[in-house]
């Protein structure tokens, strides 16, 4: 093998192993109780306008990684959610100009430690572990974004399935008045809320998040050591 196909070779790889890796977008805005069947299950009212909240980057991780139970908490839980990319500013959008402005959608698992969220008079601890933000690749959008479907399983059995026509706020609805509390930026995502069925992850699990046809993330559950 020549010298000029070992670099080739090397170059390749590397460009898949960026490919795997991944986004680090300025900010996570994550949308609480936007399915009424997981408000319901949870003991919440269906909020009467969007509920949403942020979540760190540095809890990003990607496909395979392993997701890391902290010894601060007994429960921490799964919840499978569609991300949507921002792929052009958004600042006081409408819901058009808003859809306009994706430029991609993603699996996500919003990891949740539930007995710190309910402990917590906000959400900062209880959602921003490192490791608490699984994403899958992401893909183009469909033109039609209700039909979007989010399915989460954890060792092969399906827990959550739910399609964006179900959600309380629709998605250009949701990144519309988001943009008029902060700008969205090119790279930011959106975890647009999860559907009923979640549940507790425990150390030898393996939890997976697929926007049907399009994402994937699937991740081992350990505890940290």
């Amino acid at each position: 093998m020549s010298d000029s196909t070992t670099a080739a070779g090397s170059r390749l790889g590397q460009a898949n192993q960026q490919e795997r890796a991944p986004i680090r977008p300025g900010k996570i805005v994550c949308i609480g109780r936007n399915y009424r069947e997981h408000a319901k299950e949870l003991g919440n009212e269906v909020p009467a306008e969007p509920l949403f909240f942020l979540k760190p980057s540095s809890s990003i991780i990607g496909d395979g990684e392993v997701i890391l139970l902290p010894e601060q908490s007994q429960q921490v839980e799964f919840e499978g959610e569609i991300g949507v990319v921002i792929g052009s500013p958004l600042t006081r959008a409408s819901e058009g100009d808003a859809e306009d402005a994706i430029s991609g959608v993603l699996a996500l698992n919003d990891v949740t430690a539930r007995d710190l969220q309910r402990k917590d008079s906000q959400w900062t601890r209880a959602k921003g572990f490192d490791t608490f933000c699984p994403l899958g690749s992401v893909a183009s959008a469909p033109e039609d974004l209700s039909t979007i479907t989010v399915v989460t399983r954890v060792n092969g059995i399906e827990r959550q399935r739910a399609s964006a026509k179900d959600m309380v706020f629709s998605i250009g609805k949701v990144l519309s008045y988001v943009s008029h509390v902060m700008t969205l930026e090119p790279g930011d995502i959106v975890a647009t809320g999860t559907p009923s069925g979640v549940g507790p992850l425990a150390p030898g699990d393996v939890v997976e998040v697929e926007i049907e046809g399009i994402s994937k993330v699937s991740n081992p559950v350990q505890a940290r050591a």
